[in-house]
């Protein structure tokens, strides 16, 4: 499955594993990842392909900002990662 901006993404490797990100942007075999919490959307962790898992295509409020290149808060980002995540991953809550 390709990834795509706006997507969710759960990452499989490193300090991060088993967390929740948005992906803000495709480079190659990277991506460009946030969750508003330990990484900002000032400073997105670049993260290759294959260290993460697709999740989601989101349609939530944050996901279409994303994809419209709109402004953005942290805030939004945890948001929407802890009403995806529900109550399996209560650590995205921010």
């Amino acid at each position: 499955m390709d990834i795509a901006r706006s997507d969710i993404v759960k990452s499989t490797a490193g300090r991060d594993k088993g967390k929740f990100f948005f992906v803000l942007g495709v480079e190659e075999d990277f991506l460009l990842l946030a969750d508003g919490k330990t990484r900002k959307l000032e400073s997105p962790k670049r993260k290759k392909r294959k260290h993460t898992a697709f999740q989601a295509h989101c349609g939530s409020r944050a996901a279409e900002k994303i994809r419209g290149g709109e402004k953005l808060s942290n805030s939004e980002l945890r948001r929407a990662l802890a009403q995806f995540g529900g109550e399996g991953n209560p650590d995205q809550e921010g």
